[in-house]
């Protein structure tokens, strides 16, 4: 019989979540995520099977638990304006990590791919809000949202509010 488990792994996948949005697969190292999820080594390859294990753990996690939630309050607001309002809103790391996925995990594993592309179709179907707008509108609106969700991750103190700029933009473009 082995020794039970030392660490809570529920908390250890919420933990990398963090890490993984924050400084991105490849920004991470084993040691890293050792010292930071005060995880043994051993431990957490016994657990997860390898960093790639953890980080598909983590991904499942944030589009559960982040990002499914806010498909759901995007899809249920009155238009694509407000979708967007909501999704600029979003606070945790599962949009981050969803943006880092997509640009930097999704190209080389197809598994991440297959995740990734599951949710941004979720995210487009969601971004019409109620009004059953067509899929290019959608389409577009998932990209003006992930984009402003990385120019707020760059953004200086005191530069302009993205989420104003993406509303603006959203209301012009629906006028014509």
């Amino acid at each position: 019989m082995g020794r039970p488990r030392g660490f809570d792994e529920a908390e250890v996948i919420r933990s990398a979540v963090e890490l993984f949005a924050c400084r991105s697969y490849d920004g991470i190292s084993i040691d890293d995520l050792v010292t930071h999820l005060g995880v043994h080594r051993n431990s957490l390859y016994k657990t997860f099977g390898s960093k790639r294990g953890l980080y598909l753990a983590a991904l499942r996690r944030a589009l559960e638990h982040d990002v499914a939630p806010l498909v759901e309050r995007m899809a249920k607001t009155a238009g694509p304006a407000e979708a967007l309002r909501e999704g600029l809103a979003a606070r945790g790391p599962g949009l981050d990590l969803l943006v880092l996925a997509t640009v930097e995990r999704a190209p080389e594993d197809t598994e991440v791919a297959e995740i990734v592309n599951r949710t941004l179709g979720s995210i487009d179907r969601a971004a019409a809000g109620g009004t059953g707008a067509g899929q290019e509108i959608s389409t577009a609106l998932t990209a003006l949202l992930l984009g402003l969700r990385i120019r707020a991750r760059s953004a200086a103190p005191g530069e302009p509010d993205a989420g104003r700029a993406g509303e603006t933009i959203v209301r012009r473009l629906l006028q014509h």
